[in-house]
């Protein structure tokens, strides 16, 4: 089952510019079934009940975005995961795309 979260009432803000998603040996992983390249970026998420920052993965092309950037984020999947002991919500988008009007600066 993969579960999807809705962006559309939430402003998403990058707060570090798109990076190579590494493998333990400090090379850039890749998509299994596709060879893509993947890419994580920090974001900030805000919606009426507060903010939270986040790192997305996306597969392809490095996203064309910049810190301080609102941005677009076409179907974002929480993916809960356990190991070791420890567990976590990884996040995936198909993309990350700069909104109109670009920055949050008001």
């Amino acid at each position: 089952m993969k579960l999807y979260v809705d962006t559309q009432s939430k402003q998403v803000q990058v707060t570090k510019d798109p990076e190579p998603k590494n493998d333990q040996n400090g090379n850039q992983r890749s998509e299994k079934n596709t060879g893509r390249l993947m890419w994580s970026t920090q974001v900030f998420v805000l919606d009426e009940t507060g903010g939270e920052i986040i790192t997305i993965t996306t597969a392809g092309e490095k996203p064309g975005v910049t810190v301080g950037q609102l941005v677009a984020v076409e179907q974002l999947e929480a993916i809960p995961w356990a190991t070791n002991g420890r567990n976590g919500v990884a996040f995936r988008a198909i993309t990350l795309k700069p909104k109109a009007g670009n920055s949050a600066a008001k």
